[in-house]
């Protein structure tokens, strides 16, 4: 009987052994895992609305200690760059934990360039310390391009011209009948809205916008004739700096690039008939 008690025993133990070492290699995965999400944080970027971006686009990933007052020259503690870009994009950032004050608060920054338009966090994304997690996922939302900027800050002018002081001027000349009013506001032009008819080669209505007696934003519609509608419209913009911003020119549903040199006459226009309409005094 003992002997058989024994053996019992013996058997219960081996039982118990090979359980344990089943279950050693699952503790080691399951540490491993943590280990690697240790030094690790992950996620995916989209663009609000689901836009889409050309082959050019660059995603920009940073993972960054935003507690300082200083971030202009704060080292990210991990980054990548990623192009081409293909929404929804997931990215992986690794880091090295010794480098992570559990004090302090993290984020994960994305930025996104395609061309002249850039794309921002809607919200910001915090990781690792304080209770937050090592993944995320981050909306990028559109923000105007310098030419966008322009054209709307335009367009408020625009709608401000019927408060303004108003004159009108005509001139008769070889090829063209010019027709044109002039807005005021604190004694400097704003604005000007010209018609230019050229007989069997067409009409144009141009609508000339000022700052500080300079050119700002020209947009000019052509047309067959003064009752047709716009075959094309031509829009050109400068900033404070006189950079070209604004390069625009639709036909139809179609919008393209507008040449260097058709900007450059525009602004020619703009120059000449504020001389014209002032009698030479640009004011």
């Amino acid at each position: 009987m003992r002997r058989m008690v024994w053996s019992l025993m013996s058997v219960a133990a081996l039982a118990l052994a090979g359980c344990n070492s089943s279950n050693a290699p699952e503790q080691g995965s399951d540490n491993a895992a943590a280990a690697a999400k240790a030094n690790t944080v992950s996620g995916t970027v989209a663009v609000r609305g689901g836009g889409t971006v050309s082959p050019e686009a660059k995603l920009v990933v940073n993972l960054v200690d935003v507690s300082s007052t200083d971030q202009a020259d704060a080292t990210p503690l991990a980054s990548k760059t990623i192009a081409p870009v293909q929404f929804p994009q997931s990215f992986e950032l690794n880091f090295n934990p010794a480098d992570v004050n559990p004090a302090d608060l993290y984020v994960v920054k994305a930025e996104l360039s395609d061309g002249e338009r850039q794309y921002k966090m809607a919200l910001q994304a915090p990781v690792l310390t304080k209770g937050a997690p090592n993944q995320v996922s981050i909306e990028l939302v559109a923000e105007q391009t310098p030419g966008e900027k322009e054209l709307a800050d335009f367009q408020a002018v625009q709608k401000q011209i019927g408060g303004m002081k108003i004159s009108n001027g005509t001139k008769l000349e070889k090829d063209v009948s010019r027709a044109w009013q002039v807005f005021r506001q604190n004694g400097a032009v704003q604005f000007i809205r010209g018609r230019a008819d050229y007989g069997d080669k067409g009409f144009t209505s141009t609508d000339y916008a000022y700052k500080d007696g300079k050119p700002w934003v020209v947009v000019q519609q052509k047309k067959a004739s003064q009752d047709a509608k716009p075959s094309s419209t031509e829009r050109a913009g400068w900033d404070k700096d006189g950079n070209l911003v604004l390069k625009q020119v639709v036909s139809g549903d179609k919008t393209e690039a507008l040449g260097d040199d058709e900007a450059a006459s525009l602004k020619k226009q703009a120059e000449d008939i504020l001389n014209l309409a002032t009698g030479g005094k640009g004011k």
